[in-house]
């Protein structure tokens, strides 16, 4: 089994000889420059936040990050957005709307906050042709369990879209992080695809526990096994033989362009997984292309 690509320059010669065409990323930022710029800045002070450096990797133009996501050979991607206070949401949208009708490899995709606006506004996504939706409880720091979002995510199981959820307590606390709060919005609408952010980092076992209970809970990778996230969370000793029981439920995702390391990081941890012989080469192919492109509708 591949130990995975050597660098980015090796990506797209690894990923062909897996047998697929291309990457397929559902975890990936693209923003308005202004808000792309405040991220940065706060990554510029993760030492204050974190207590760790956290140096973007992939600090480059808009024109720069796609044309490097073409180079890694990443065929399509999600490039998510979300609103940390109200009045945001229905703007994002629109934004990553327009970036996707610009963008050929991107995906249409939309959020959401808790706001009265919040259910007609997923629901005009929606028929504007979003394929994807990301809610970020830590940034928003709200309650998934809000009666104002009661319907949006009625909405999103009726229609089958797929929504990436950040809801774990990694990289900070909040007062409404943690998978048990997002198990009561699973509770209520059990046909939910969702799909776990950072698998839910770093209560790993517990998002494997939600994808057993619920058939269209999905786990994505973003940071998940590479050494810089190894050191404040790392996997459980069993966390291979228990993909081994959801190899389709696992979909690539890596949090391009704000990484503190290369994209090639990212695969070689997935390939390291691989090296189960529980899982081999044709998890790598679920996770890198097949599952997210079904997921996608790509």
């Amino acid at each position: 089994m591949s130990a995975g690509p050597a660098s980015d320059a090796d990506v797209a010669r690894w990923t062909a000889s897996l047998g697929i065409d291309g990457l397929v990323d559902l975890h990936v930022h693209f923003l308005p420059k202004p808000v792309m710029d405040k991220v940065w800045a706060y990554f510029d002070q993760a030492e204050v936040h974190y207590g760790m450096p956290w140096p973007v990797h992939y600090r480059t133009t808009e024109d720069e990050r796609i044309d490097t996501l073409r180079a890694l050979g990443v065929r399509r991607f999600a490039p998510l957005v979300y609103p940390h206070k109200p009045g945001m949401a229905q703007w994002l949208t629109s934004w990553a709307l327009e970036f996707a009708e610009r963008v050929p490899e991107a995906v249409p995709t939309g959020t959401f906050y808790p706001e009265p606006s919040a259910e007609s506004s997923v629901d005009e996504a929606l028929r504007a042709g979003a394929r994807c939706f990301k809610a970020h409880v830590q940034v928003g720091a709200y309650d998934p369990r809000d009666e104002l979002l009661d319907a949006v995510w009625g909405s999103l199981a009726d229609a089958g879209v797929p929504v990436v959820v950040h809801c774990g307590h990694g990289p900070l606390r909040g007062d409404f992080t943690g998978l048990r709060i997002f198990g009561e919005v699973l509770a209520r609408h059990p046909k939910l695809t969702a799909v776990l952010a950072h698998a839910g980092s770093p209560e790993y076992s517990t998002a494997l526990d939600l994808l057993a209970k619920y058939p269209r809970v999905y786990l994505d990778t973003t940071m998940v096994g590479v050494p810089f996230s190894e050191r404040g969370a790392p996997l459980p000793p069993d966390w291979t033989a228990r993909l081994a029981a959801f190899a389709d439920r696992i979909v690539l995702g890596t949090d391009f362009p704000n990484i503190p390391y290369s994209y090639a990081t990212q695969l070689q941890a997935i390939a390291g997984w691989a090296a189960d012989d529980r899982l081999g080469e044709p998890f790598l192919r679920a996770v890198l292309h097949d599952t997210p492109a079904r997921l996608l509708s790509v």
